[in-house]
């Protein structure tokens, strides 16, 4: 026995001695698992051994991840209990600096048009269910038309955040961003030849970059023409086509989590105090007053908020926040967390599917309502499915069509029994209603009949049907059920922040209110975030140091 461990001790002191150097033969490094070459020219592994961390993606600012009280600790004057105190931990992420600006929307529109023009028929509902809708400034009883025919295109608002934007629409573009964001960071690192992005925009190249189908199915990317589109890695013969593991494929852009965005409006990390780490912080700023309490801007105004019946902006000559409608983006001092604007100018869409109690039971780690579990469809061949020329468009509540995918994308089906079965994590792939609190998820439900049930829902609200015929003629089937108690369902999304159209009561981050998600209005944007993959903190000198025990 002791023979044995001796040769094995030896061995693993080789194992490991080769495990602390470079391959001189191959170049690469040795695995400390096995021992094996890693990177090296004569094959083996293959590990971006130089990665660091995640870099900052373009428009965001790092948002450290930590716990906080979501919800509002004050007296709740409106009494909703919608928004009652619990205590939850975010991830770190990244964040907008800004809301989504009007020219950055005008970046989108105009490569859809470019990309999918809209004489084309199969194309025309792309660029036209992603246009704004600029009639949301349009009042009975009030002059808008200034703002309905000049707020989203002339140069003049150019840095004024995006309104009339529908919870679908800033979803689909926080989409196509991550694909124009990984499309030139493949351009940087010599995967894709930079003429490949103009001369989809040109015209002189088919198809599109799509981020998924890239990684799974690089030679479908660019309608096929990938070999003739890549960069200088083509010279190298093992990273032809990047991979997740390569580093250089970001996360994607989406909406925030509620939780991620109050975390983020509230800022703590300008102040340890107790009160504040508690939830007692009202605004994104420090103190309980929305005016300027330095000596440099005495009495200024903090955030873009209607401070009084038919009063907008205060005075002419003496204007309270500068505003009247929307302000400029940066127009006020950013929170401590260098995010502009996390109270006042525009109330801002959230990912969260809405329901008035939050869950702090089941999770406290990153909660988020809105769950869909969806998987990648294998055709025959056993490849991804590629959406090439088969659009799916939908018809919104409101006879608005948008298209579901673009070309170019990987089909995705929801999962099954498959990836469900004997799970305890979860046991369907749609997760919006789980613990809501109606009869569908009590553990008497199977004693309900079909009609109980549709009676005891909580949640119950019209199901009404919109949809349009081959001619493009709208039809309308509404619900005529007696038994409707709610405007609460899964197609309803959380919007939070105040807006230049609230009183300061709305600017407090712990507020929540919510609409369908296919309503747009003249106060609501939108800003995006994305998750941070590796450490928690961006300090580079954090270090664990182990003390020898003497």
């Amino acid at each position: 026995m002791k023979k044995y461990f001796k040769v094995a001790l030896s061995s693993a002191l080789v194992i490991g001695s080769l495990a602390s150097c470079k391959n001189s033969s191959g170049g690469g490094d040795v695995s400390r698992a096995t021992g094996w070459n890693i990177n090296g020219k004569d094959g083996g592994f293959e590990h971006n051994s130089d990665f660091k961390e995640q870099e900052t993606p373009p428009g965001t600012v790092f948002v450290e991840g930590g716990t906080f009280t979501k919800g509002q600790v004050q007296d709740d004057v409106m009494h909703d209990w919608n928004n009652s105190p619990t205590q939850q931990h975010v991830q770190s992420f990244y964040m907008d600096e800004t809301e989504v600006t009007n020219v950055m929307y005008m970046e989108y529109l105009d490569y859809l048009k470019k990309v999918y023009p809209p004489e084309n028929p199969m194309y025309e509902n792309i660029y036209k269910g992603a246009l704004p809708d600029t009639l949301v400034w349009r009042n009975r009883l009030g002059f808008n038309e200034t703002m309905t025919n000049n707020y989203l295109r002339h140069p003049a608002y150019a840095e004024y955040p995006v309104v009339g934007v529908n919870w679908v629409q800033a979803t689909q573009y926080a989409e196509w961003r991550t694909d124009r964001v990984n499309e030139i960071m493949l351009v940087r690192d010599g995967f894709i030849e930079e003429d490949a992005m103009y001369g989809v925009l040109n015209g002189d190249v088919d198809g599109t970059f799509s981020t998924e189908a890239y990684l799974n199915n690089p030679e479908s990317v660019y309608g096929g023409q990938i070999d003739s589109l890549q960069g200088k890695k083509q010279k190298d013969s093992v990273n032809v086509f990047a991979k997740r593991s390569s580093g250089v494929i970001t996360p994607e852009y989406r909406l925030p989590t509620e939780t991620e965005w109050e975390y983020a409006a509230q800022a703590l990390i300008g102040s340890r105090e107790y009160n504040n780490y508690r939830g007692r912080k009202k605004y994104p700023w420090e103190g309980d007053y929305t005016r300027n309490g330095q000596r440099l801007g005495r009495g200024d105004q903090l955030a873009n908020f209607k401070q009084g019946k038919g009063d907008y902006g205060g005075i002419a000559g003496w204007s309270d926040d500068g505003a009247d409608i929307t302000a400029q983006v940066k127009s006020y001092k950013p929170n401590d967390f260098g995010l502009y604007d996390m109270a006042g100018n525009v109330s801002e869409w959230v990912a969260d599917v809405y329901r008035p109690i939050v869950d702090d039971e089941i999770s406290d780690f990153n909660y988020y309502r809105g769950n869909i579990y969806m998987k990648k469809a294998i055709g025959e061949d056993g490849k991804v499915k590629i959406l090439r020329d088969s659009i799916v468009y939908d018809t919104l509540p409101n006879g608005k069509i948008v298209a579901m995918n673009l070309p170019g994308e990987i089909k995705e089906v929801p999962v099954g029994e498959e990836e469900t079965y004997l799970r305890t994590n979860f046991s369907s792939s749609d997760n919006r209603g789980y613990r809501d609190g109606d009869a569908g998820s009590s553990r008497f439900f199977n004693r309900f009949s079909e009609e109980e049930e549709d009676q005891r829902k909580m949640y119950d609200a019209p199901k009404h049907k919109v949809e349009r015929d081959s001619s493009g003629n709208l039809i309308r089937q509404y619900d005529t059920s007696n038994y409707r108690t709610s405007l609460i369902n899964d197609e309803v999304r959380v919007y939070k922040g105040g807006s230049w159209r609230d009183r300061a009561f709305w600017l407090d981050p712990a507020q929540r209110r919510y609409l369908p998600q296919y309503m747009a209005t003249d106060d609501v944007g939108f800003r995006c975030a994305m998750s941070r993959v590796g450490s928690k903190s961006k300090s580079k000198n954090k270090t664990v140091r182990h003390k020898k025990a003497k």
